[in-house]
């Protein structure tokens, strides 16, 4: 882990991780237990512990995990229920941080359901607005498998010459015309979105009011309502794949994650 900032000490950097109980596929998922902290907790530890950081929010709209985030020493803001996406409610908090006097250069929108927070990769992300242009900057890491990049779970995405996101889709993209599926990987390099985001925080009032996108809608991701109204998405390389917790099965294999770790501490101590 980098425990330096690696970034321009002007900016001033808040992190909101956003966490809701009514998920889908894993309802009450912040609030499951991992090594005996509440998932909530491991993330909040994780951004926590980021030297450079101004501020870390924990945004939810369930009395529950704001209680179990206050009792573990969080900071933790309710907000509204009827929320699309992790990054509206980001935007709420932004909002109201603003018209308490509070304001930012950068937001962190950091994944609640990914326990081992990889410090790195953040840093990338706030290091992209040291250039003024940069409005949006996020992370892709190379497909290594077939399966992995058929997979509609994984969504991958295409770049311009600038790392510029020129298209997301749960499809693999590009289409290779001519060649055998299972060549694909041995023919082009395919990447994988990792969905981290980082924000110039003066753009964050225009996307709270942008409408669902055609493309949006056909994918269900909701960067491409971005690329679709002219924003640009800055697109990071990173060598690691991080462990979400989208399922009750995948607790199984951030348990044994968490097992290397404990294992590696003792071995170097």
């Amino acid at each position: 882990m980098i425990d330096v900032p690696q970034f321009d000490a002007k900016l001033k950097v808040l992190a909101v991780i956003p966490a809701r109980y009514e998920s889908t596929r894993f309802p009450g998922k912040p609030l499951v237990m991992l090594g005996g902290k509440p998932l909530i907790q491991w993330v909040w530890d994780g951004v926590r512990s980021m030297s450079g950081l101004d501020d870390v929010v924990v945004a939810t709209d369930d009395e529950r995990i704001a209680t179990a985030v206050r009792g573990f020493g969080g900071r933790a803001m309710m907000t509204g229920s009827n929320h699309r996406s992790g990054t509206d409610r980001c935007c709420e908090v932004v909002s109201t941080l603003k018209a308490q006097g509070q304001e930012y250069d950068v937001v962190l929108n950091v994944q609640g359901d990914e326990p081992f927070v990889n410090q790195e990769q953040l840093y990338k992300l706030i290091n992209c607005f040291v250039q003024e242009s940069v409005q949006i900057a996020t992370l892709k890491t190379r497909i290594r498998s077939t399966e992995e990049l058929f997979s509609p779970d994984n969504v991958k995405v295409v770049c311009n010459s600038r790392c510029e996101a020129i298209y997301f889709s749960r499809q693999p993209i590009p289409y290779m015309r001519g060649v055998e599926q299972s060549q694909w990987l041995e023919r082009h390099e395919y990447y994988k979105h990792v969905g981290i985001y980082a924000f110039r925080a003066g753009i964050m009032d225009r996307l709270k009011v942008l409408p669902p996108s055609p493309l949006e809608k056909c994918e269900s991701l909701e960067q491409l309502r971005w690329i679709e109204q002219g924003y640009t998405l800055r697109v990071v390389e990173t060598e690691e794949a991080n462990i979400g917790i989208d399922r009750p099965e995948d607790l199984a294999q951030a348990e044994l994650r968490l097992k290397d770790i404990e294992k590696q501490k003792r071995n170097n101590p």
